[in-house]
């Protein structure tokens, strides 16, 4: 990743990512009483580095990104950044490793919908509100 770091224009996610780099844990932070992983990817236009801290959803290893901004009619900014370059920088407690986002559809998307409602209900609601498909991104380990 580019050492040119841009942090969110979001007042929230910039403190969020703030303090989960001066604690060094993503444990140090919650949305809604729920924990958190961090992703550091690259900007799809400016190239920079761009951080955001995201719901905990984990299977067996297996991370999953839900792109839901909340039900908003668009996409999240950093789904456009994973759709460019898939690859990133998870990090998860105080642990880092690269990672592959990788978008899923049809009955692997339906059983990690599940899974990700599981982990975070108001996902279920935020579908309710828009009329796009919510994507849900895997987020596996590089090589492995």
């Amino acid at each position: 990743m580019s050492e040119n770091y841009i942090p969110s224009p979001t007042g929230w996610v910039r403190d969020q990512v703030e303090k989960i780099e001066a604690t060094g844990d993503t444990r140090s932070v919650q949305v809604m009483d729920r924990p958190v992983v961090m992703l550091t990817m690259r900007g799809r236009k400016t190239g920079a580095t761009r951080k955001v801290p995201l719901m905990r959803v984990e299977h067996d290893g297996t991370y999953a990104a839900v792109a839901s901004k909340g039900g908003a009619p668009e996409h999240p900014v950093w789904y456009g950044n994973l759709q460019a370059d898939p690859t990133i920088t998870l990090q998860d407690g105080t642990e880092s490793w690269t990672a592959v986002a990788r978008e899923i559809t049809g009955e692997e998307r339906e059983q990690w919908w599940e899974r990700c409602v599981a982990a975070y209900p108001p996902y279920a609601e935020y579908q309710e509100k828009t009329d796009r498909l919510i994507p849900v991104l895997l987020l596996e380990r590089a090589g492995g």
